[in-house]
């Protein structure tokens, strides 16, 4: 698992949150979040598109086993993989909006560049 942050949450809860992420990002390809949350994404979004670079078997069964939807995870590799098939990494924009409203945590906005 990329980084160490704990997001205060046990491990399952922490991953299921990650894998959530991840699939709604790539779903939409912008998401508003907090700034912790965007970062801790970023390296899992990352991974998920090198592996949608090459369409290799091995690499849909390893994205399926991550990302919760089938739809997706064929999105990831007929429509995002291509698009990166040029570029070696840095696939996506953090930008951060400021504090939230209730309770002042710093948010962010995702996006696929």
């Amino acid at each position: 698992m990329p980084g160490s942050r704990k997001l205060g949450r046990s491990t399952s809860h922490r991953k299921a949150m990650l894998r959530g992420l991840v699939t709604y990002l790539l779903e939409k390809e912008k998401i508003e979040t907090t700034v912790v949350r965007a970062k801790e994404l970023r390296a899992m979004v990352e991974k998920m598109i090198t592996l949608g670079k090459i369409n290799t078997l091995h690499n849909k069964r390893q994205a399926l086993s991550y990302i919760t939807k089938e739809e997706v995870t064929k999105k990831l590799f007929d429509e995002i993989g291509p698009k990166y098939a040029d570029r070696k990494g840095g696939y996506t924009r953090i930008i951060k909006i400021g504090p939230r409203r209730g309770d002042s945590a710093e948010m962010a906005i995702i996006e696929l560049v």
